[in-house]
């Protein structure tokens, strides 16, 4: 805890097919793009130290999704995974580098599965942190989830919470997604606090908090082929899924599931991690992230899988 972390990657405003959105971005120089997607409530800072740890080998753009972080909310109030798709699909156009190394955290997972699954020619390779893919066995997080969303009670808890210091509120949010909140720099925490400060002074972050858990149960009950797992499927890319095996929100038995599913995956077990292995074990999670880069950059011939070599496509690890 005695090293200080790294500040906030600087900001900008970007302009995508009609919305705008705030992006943080490393400094230019790698040939590369990877762009970032958060979770539910989160903002592009869940990704700051991960975007450090990878800034020589590709130059990180980290989205505030619409509602989130500095971005305004969607004009038509949807914040649906496929709008939130729609946004992501929209910036790596916008931004005109090519295909990208697309990671994505919990719903950021979710919307980079369906991004990766209808528009494979914007992916280069799938990085997944705990991603929220359907799971309908029950589980304390996805039953807060489901709770906040059903209509009327999402509202009022959010009023509720609202009411509450945004000092316990972060320490409990912490405490829910981090396998131990004591790894949190006290840096990086009053900066959490400050920028909840910050929200609840929007009139509008209620109603996204509330719109985007409403759009994860959606999708956890959506039948036919837009199924986020019939859509995993479908992915081309050379993916990555990282999970904690301490997760509260996401159950590490999903990593069975995705190793059927997911064509070319390697996947990686953090024993200590909670939902937010990217931030609560950034070096790891490069780590890892690196060989599929490495993978990623090979030639098609050459490409034999993201295990070892002779390995088959399926790789399962534990990490640390």
């Amino acid at each position: 805890m005695g090293v200080e972390p790294i500040p906030p990657w600087p900001g900008r405003f970007i302009d995508v097919g009609g919305a705008r959105v705030h992006v943080r971005t490393t400094p230019e120089g790698p040939p590369e793009t990877a762009v970032y997607v958060h979770g539910l409530a989160g903002s592009a800072t869940n990704w700051t130290d991960l975007m450090g740890e990878l800034a020589d080998e590709v130059r990180g753009v980290a989205v505030d999704l619409p509602g989130a972080g500095y971005s305004p909310e969607p004009a038509d109030g949807d914040y649906s995974v496929h709008a939130h798709a729609g946004v992501v699909v929209r910036l790596i156009e916008t931004l005109g580098e090519g295909p990208v190394h697309l990671f994505g955290n919990s719903m950021g997972g979710a919307i980079s599965v369906r991004v990766a699954a209808t528009r494979p020619d914007l992916v280069r390779s799938l990085t997944l942190v705990s991603p929220a893919l359907p799971d309908l066995l029950p589980r304390y997080g996805p039953a807060r989830i489901a709770v906040s969303a059903a209509p009327r009670l999402g509202e009022l808890a959010v009023r509720w919470l609202s009411a509450l210091p945004p000092e316990r509120r972060v320490l409990a949010t912490l405490s829910m997604c981090y396998a131990d909140a004591g790894r949190v720099h006290p840096e990086r925490l009053r900066e959490a606090i400050e920028e909840l400060r910050r929200r609840d002074a929007l009139p509008h972050t209620g109603a996204a908090i509330v719109g985007c858990a409403r759009a994860i149960v959606r999708e956890y009950f959506r039948l036919g082929p837009d199924n986020l797992w019939r859509q995993a499927e479908r992915v081309s890319a050379p993916t990555l899924v990282v999970y904690g095996l301490r997760d509260r929100l996401v159950h590490a038995r999903m990593a069975r599931r995705a190793g059927r599913v997911f064509r070319d995956v390697r996947l990686v077990t953090i024993p200590h991690a909670g939902h937010v292995a990217q931030m609560e074990y950034p070096e790891v999670v490069a780590r890892e992230a690196r060989r599929l880069l490495a993978h990623a950059r090979r030639p098609p011939h050459r490409t034999g899988g993201l295990g070892n070599a002779g390995a088959p496509r399926l790789s399962c690890e534990k990490s640390l």
